[in-house]
C-alpha cells in the first residue's frame, strides 16, 4: 500500500514552507539576496536547515519561489492600474510610478529582483518575470495604439524597452551603493514622463 500523508500532516508541511517563504522574504528585504543565506533563513523560520532542503533542493530553488511571488503581487497591483479608469497615457504613467514608488520604498527587495548578482537560475528568473510585467505594459500600449493616443510601433519590442528603461533607472537609487535621491517625487515623475514619451505620448501634469 503506498504511503499517504495525513491531513494534518500536509498541513503541517505547508505551514513549514510558508515559513519558509515569509522568512526568506523578510531577509531579502531587509539585506539582499546576500542576507537571506540558508543558515539565515533557518534562524528565523525557528527550523533546521535541514527542514528547508526537504522543501527546496537549493539556496537557488528558494530565491526563485520568493522572488516569483514579489512579481505576482506587483502584477496584481499593475493589472488593477491597467484594467482601471484613466486615458492609455494615464495608465501607463500610473503602472511605471507604482512600481517606481514601490521599488524606492522597498529597495533591497527590488534591487533583488532587477540587479543583485546572482547564480544563473536566478537571472533565468529574472527574464521570464521580468516579461510578465512587459506583458502588462503591452497592453495598456495597444489600447494607446487604438485610441490614437500613441502612434503605431511594434508592441512587443516597446513593451520591453519600458520595462528596461524604469528597472535600469533604478539601479542607482536602490543599489548597495545608492546614489542619495535629494528630490524622490522628481525623480518618480522623470522616469514615467520618459517612458510615456518613448512611445509616442504627451505626459499630462499630475
Amino acid at each position: 500500500m503506498a504511503y499517504r500523508r495525513s491531513p494534518l500532516m500536509e498541513e503541517r508541511l505547508a505551514s513549514n514552507r510558508e515559513r519558509i517563504l515569509d522568512a526568506t522574504r523578510g531577509l531579502i528585504a531587509g539585506g539582499g539576496l546576500r542576507g537571506a543565506q540558508i543558515s539565515a533563513v533557518a534562524n528565523v523560520a525557528g527550523m533546521s536547515t535541514g527542514v528547508i532542503y526537504r522543501h527546496f533542493k537549493a539556496k537557488t530553488d528558494l530565491f526563485v519561489e520568493v522572488l516569483a511571488a514579489a512579481v505576482t503581487y506587483e502584477i496584481e497591483i499593475l493589472d488593477a492600474i491597467r484594467t482601471g479608469p484613466g486615458t492609455a497615457t494615464e495608465r501607463l504613467f500610473a503602472a511605471v510610478e507604482s512600481f517606481t514608488r514601490r521599488a524606492l520604498n522597498g529597495p533591497n527587495l527590488a534591487y533583488a529582483f532587477i540587479a543583485e548578482p546572482a547564480d544563473p537560475e536566478v537571472d533565468i528568473a529574472r527574464i521570464r518575470e521580468r516579461k510578465r510585467f512587459a506583458d502588462v505594459i503591452r497592453a495598456i500600449l495597444a489600447d494607446g495604439i487604438a485610441n490614437g493616443e500613441f502612434p503605431t510601433q511594434n508592441l512587443d519590442a516597446s513593451a520591453a524597452c519600458i520595462v528596461g528603461a524604469y528597472t535600469e533607472a533604478l539601479v542607482g537609487p536602490i543599489g548597495p551603493a545608492r546614489e542619495v535621491v535629494k528630490d524622490r517625487e522628481a525623480l518618480i515623475r522623470s522616469i514615467c514622463v520618459f517612458c510615456v514619451r518613448a512611445v509616442g505620448g504627451t505626459a499630462a501634469a499630475r
